[in-house]
């Protein structure tokens, strides 16, 4: 159960900064939007290890890693 908490839990953090990004909230280079991908991606390779889903731990890890550089950018550096 702990565990399925933690997914959702991921999976809300990219569904929102999605849907931020679709109404124009957000931009697809900010720091927020990226770092709520990789908060959210990292929540759910920590599920797909646990439960050694190793699909989700390709997807979730890469999206993890494609996440961290637009989190680690300085705001208006590209």
């Amino acid at each position: 159960m702990f565990l399925q908490i933690i997914a959702l839990i991921g999976s809300v953090f990219i569904l929102i900064a999605y849907f931020q990004l679709q109404r124009g909230k957000l931009a697809r280079e900010s720091q927020l939007f990226n770092a709520m991908n990789l908060f959210g991606s990292c929540l759910l390779t920590w599920t797909a290890v646990a439960n050694r889903q190793y699909g989700f731990i390709l997807l979730e890890g890469a999206w993890a890693l494609l996440s961290l550089p637009g989190t680690l950018r300085k705001q208006g550096q590209k």
